[in-house]
This record gives structure tokens, C-alpha cells and sequence, in this order.
């Protein structure tokens, strides 16, 4: 695992905050922090299920996007590197 500094964190934390609040619903967010698998799991309900529920599967994944950008912005860099870089926690 590399080391990054408190500025690369602060970076990554702001990017993937503001991808979060912004583009949740498509997990971009998910992929900025190197969380494929759950980005192609937002991306793909997303856009697949969207179909089927007319909307609502990517109004539900915009609000959980949203949530968690949230959640990143209000965390210090410390807890932040902590939770999701060094314990890879993907949701939430």
C-alpha cells in the first residue's frame, strides 16, 4: 500500500465528496476511491434498473451518492484515510 500525505488525502476525500453529492446515482464516487465493484454496482442499477422503475433505482442510488459524499466531507482527513483507504470500507 503507498503512503499518501495529508494533502493527497484531503484531495481525494474533497473529489470524492463533491463526485458523491453530485454524481452519486453513477457511483463515480466508488471509483475515486478505487471501489470498482461497488461503482459498477451503482452504475449498473443506475442505469439498468432505472428502466424498469422508471426512475426510482437512480433517484435511490443519487440519494445514497449523496449521503456518503456527505459523510466523506464531514469526516477529518485522518478518520477519512482510516475508514476508507486503509480499512476499504465501501458503503457507508
Amino acid at each position: 500500500m503507498t503512503t499518501l500525505s495529508e494533502s493527497e488525502i484531503s484531495s481525494k476525500k474533497l473529489t470524492a465528496g463533491l463526485l458523491g453529492i453530485f454524481f452519486g446515482g453513477l457511483g463515480i464516487h466508488k471509483f475515486v476511491l478505487g471501489y470498482n465493484n461497488a461503482g459498477i454496482i451503482m452504475l449498473v442499477v443506475s442505469l439498468a434498473g432505472s428502466i424498469p422503475t422508471c426512475g426510482v433505482a437512480y433517484v435511490v442510488m443519487q440519494v445514497i451518492g449523496l449521503i456518503e459524499g456527505i459523510i466523506y466531507l464531514t469526516k477529518t482527513p485522518e478518520e477519512f484515510r482510516e475508514t476508507y483507504l486503509d480499512q476499504q470500507k465501501a458503503w457507508f
